[in-house]
Order: C-alpha cells, then sequence, then structure tokens
C-alpha cells in the first residue's frame, strides 16, 4: 500500500473526524471564552462532570449500535435505578454493598429482557425499547408513588422526619485529587475502560461486530446471535443503572422523572463520536471523544449564557451534520 493511500485512509478516518469535530468545539471556547471563563479549570472539571452520566449511557449504546440496534430506554432505566437506589439506601437502610449490586442487576435485567424481546421474538430494537422505556417509567412511579425520594422520611404516625444522606451519596458526589477530579467522572473513565475491554480485548466483541456488520454471515460463521443480543442490551442496562445511582448521588434524591430524553443526549455522542448507525463499525475511544464533543458545546454555550432552546436546536443540527459527513466520507472512501 503506498503511503498517499494510507494518509488519504488516515484522514477520512473516524477517529480524526471526531478529533476535528472536537478541536473545533474547543477552538469555539477559546474564541468565545466568556472573559476568561473557559481557561479555568473549573468549567472543565464542572463540564466533565455534568457529561459523565451521559457518557456512562453511551458506553452502553455504543454496544447496542454496533450490533446495528438502539436503545431507547437508558433514561427511564436511570429514573428507574435512581428511585430504586435512594428507596433502599434512604428509606430501607441498605448498605452499599447490598444496594448497588441490587440496583445494578436491576438494570441489567431490564436491558436483558429488551434484548430477549429482540432476539427471541424479532422485535425491531426500536418498538421493544420504546416500550420498555414506558414501563420503566412507569415503574419508577408507582415505586415512588410519583413522588421525589429525597432524606424526607415518613414517618409511622405520617409526619416526615428528615434523616442525614448515607454516607455512599456523599462518597459519589465528592470531588478527589485535591477537589479536581469528580468521582463520577472517575466512573465515567472506568466505564469507558469496561466498554474497550469487552470489544477490543475479548471475543464478545468481534462477535458484537460481526451481529452489526452482517447478522446473516455471523450466523452462518457461529457467531452466538440471540446471546450476542442479550448480552448488548443487558451492559447497555447495566451502564444504564450505573448512571442512575450516579444520578440519585448527585441530586440527594430519586427523582422518577430523571433521565427523561436522557438518552437522545447519549445517541447524539455516540453519533457525533463517529459509530456507525448501520452497525458494525465504531468504538468506545469515539464516543469518548463524542463525549467531549457535546460537553465542552454545552459548556460554552452556557458560560456565554445562551438559552436551552438554542443549545437543543445547535444539537439536533449538529447530529444531522455528523451523520451526513459519515455518509459523504464514507462514499469519498468507496469511490477511492
Amino acid at each position: 500500500m503506498n503511503r498517499p493511500a494510507v494518509s488519504k485512509q488516515w484522514l477520512h478516518s473516524p477517529f480524526t473526524r471526531a478529533f476535528a469535530a472536537l478541536l473545533l468545539v474547543v477552538v469555539l471556547g477559546i474564541i468565545f471564552n466568556a472573559d476568561g471563563a473557559f481557561f479555568k479549570w473549573g468549567t472543565h472539571r464542572d463540564m466533565l462532570r455534568h457529561v459523565s452520566v451521559f457518557g456512562i449511557l453511551a458506553c452502553g449504546m455504543t454496544l447496542v449500535i454496533i450490533t446495528a440496534g438502539i436503545d431507547l430506554s437508558v433514561g427511564s432505566l436511570l429514573g428507574m435505578v435512581a428511585v430504586a437506589f435512594s428507596i433502599v439506601t434512604m428509606q430501607w437502610g441498605w448498605s452499599p454493598g447490598i444496594a448497588i449490586p441490587a440496583c445494578l442487576l436491576m438494570g441489567a435485567a431490564a436491558g436483558a429482557l429488551s434484548g430477549g424481546l429482540i432476539a427471541q421474538f424479532s422485535i425491531q430494537p426500536f418498538i421493544a425499547t420504546l416500550a420498555m422505556m414506558v414501563f420503566a417509567r412507569g415503574i419508577a412511579k408507582w415505586i415512588s408513588g410519583g413522588q421525589k425520594i429525597s432524606t424526607a422520611v415518613r414517618q409511622a404516625d405520617g409526619a416526615y422526619a428528615y434523616v442525614p444522606a448515607p454516607e455512599i451519596f456523599d462518597r459519589l458526589n465528592a470531588r478527589i485529587f485535591g477537589g479536581n477530579v469528580a468521582v463520577v467522572t472517575i466512573i465515567f473513565l472506568a466505564c469507558v475502560l469496561v466498554s474497550y475491554i469487552l470489544l477490543s480485548r475479548l471475543r464478545w466483541g468481534r462477535y458484537l461486530y460481526a451481529l452489526g456488520g452482517n447478522e446473516a454471515a455471523a450466523r452462518l460463521s457461529g457467531v452466538p446471535v440471540k446471546a450476542m443480543k442479550i448480552l448488548a442490551y443487558a451492559v447497555c442496562g447495566f451502564f444504564a443503572a450505573v448512571a442512575g445511582i450516579c444520578q440519585a448521588a448527585q441530586e440527594l434524591q430519586g427523582d422518577p422523572e430523571a433521565g427523561a430524553s436522557y438518552e437522545l443526549t447519549a445517541i447524539a455522542i455516540v453519533v457525533i463520536g463517529g459509530t456507525s448507525l448501520m452497525g458494525g463499525r465504531g468504538g468506545v475511544g469515539l464516543t469518548l471523544l463524542g463525549a467531549m464533543t457535546i460537553g465542552y458545546l454545552q459548556k460554552i454555550l452556557s458560560i456565554n449564557a445562551v438559552g436551552e432552546a438554542t443549545r437543543l436546536m445547535l444539537t439536533g443540527v449538529i447530529i444531522i451534520g455528523a451523520v451526513l459527513f459519515q455518509r459523504s466520507s464514507r462514499s469519498r472512501g468507496c469511490g477511492s
């Protein structure tokens, strides 16, 4: 292979495009720095803390999209787990060693159920996860009674008494390394590492890529297609549970409405990173770049006092632009 061909392939690689998008947003932050606010570490620290929950969801979404699927239920699973975690720790007094595994199992089981419906009954991922999105939100409202679960605990006589927040909430919401890094950011990076190992170092990862590339060929090659679909959605549900626990800790409550529309941001992060919605291509490293891009974009708009409506419209435009750019790059690649 000659050197110009290698250079051209590198220029059109998903990593290069995702990094260029991130670099462009950072340059915009340098230009529109809000009187130097962009150059303060606190701005970057807060951006990382804010985007971490979305990034955790995006890690699971990456696995699902690589299989040519989609999961619309992650936001509702986040809300369900946030409520459940708040109930068992604040009201029932469960220790973190029991509460955290139980809530993670809840998320993984819900994801596995969606995967099972898709794999066993050939239900479209959009429909199956849409049903799970509604179902999980209903569970969140049912077990919470439609109210936020906080440190105000109802007593036997009907009165409310405030109890101290469980220590695990303070630990998850803390900052480490001299207050410079939020614990939730470390959890996000750990999720990125776990996803990377699963996709790049384990046989399961190769199966997921094969499934997304060509399901029929993967089945003929001996890939356990049904099991891999269930695995992808179970892991996605697991990460949604992780995000739900972090969300509860950050807000010091379990809100049954938490996570509404978060699935859209998670999908945006994956798409902007460059993972193909057609399946079979992409990776969690690209998702990390996509999370940084979305995080910096929202933070720059925030420090420049841009309204939420404008932020949402810009995010929509960027998603469309990213998809069109991917398509044009693939066309150039096929024509070269």
